[in-house]
């Protein structure tokens, strides 16, 4: 049986039903409540968004607390496409539950990852039929490139966010990343953090909710 997803919510912050979706997704070790804590920086930039950040669906095997999309004990590429793939139909899941429940299409929805998070909303955005309305990606990477130009179903706008001190994920993960998505086709925007490390700063809090701003803002019908 197929887990299924759950965590901390906030309404839109203009109040009533919400017209947009921003679903958090947290890193290794983390859960959902690591996340929310970035919605009172964001909800103005898009009042009529509601925003949603689920735990992982597994426990983290490398800390007696918290929740991962999967393992990363074993660092290697292989392990970590494995990984993705296993977690990919429990987040496309969730978010088309999501979707439903509150009568929103995928360009009403934007994804924000933070390291593993990233990872698994560039996987699973990019694989997705109907385009997001975009992914924001903190400290994170690009799985397998190379199967981008087989698998790729849909181009959303894209930002991605590094700190050039980042211990955990090498800040050289951002241009190949860059470079993965520009050769799919995909409208990528990039912000450096000179002196962060593995981590959202300042800068990566503003760039995030000027994209949301924008991605989410559009007329509504």
């Amino acid at each position: 049986m197929m887990p299924s997803l759950s965590g901390p919510s906030c309404p839109p912050a203009a109040g009533g039903k919400p017209r947009r979706l921003v679903i958090l997704l947290h890193g290794l070790g983390a859960d959902g409540n690591d996340l929310i804590g970035l919605v009172p920086y964001w909800a103005r930039r898009v009042p009529n968004a509601e925003f949603v950040s689920p735990n992982a669906p597994f426990p983290c095997d490398m800390a007696p607390y918290g929740y991962q999309w999967y393992s990363s004990q074993d660092r290697s590429r292989e392990a970590a496409l494995a990984g993705v793939r296993a977690a990919a139909p429990i987040l496309d899941a969730f978010i088309d539950g999501c979707l439903a429940a509150r009568g929103l299409e995928d360009r009403d929805l934007a994804l924000v990852g933070f390291s593993q998070g990233t990872a698994m909303s560039l996987f699973v955005g990019l694989r997705r039929e109907r385009p997001l309305a975009g992914i924001v990606g903190f400290s994170g990477r690009l799985i397998a490139p190379e199967l981008l130009a087989s698998e790729l179903r849909s181009r959303p706008r894209t930002l991605l966010v590094h700190g050039t001190e980042d211990p955990v994920i090498p800040y050289t993960s951002l241009a190949d990343a860059q470079a993965g998505l520009t050769n799919a086709g995909v409208p990528v925007e990039t912000v450096t953090c000179p002196g962060t490390g593995h981590a959202i700063d300042a800068e990566g809090l503003r760039s995030g909710g000027l994209f949301l701003g924008d991605v989410l803002t559009r007329a509504d019908p």
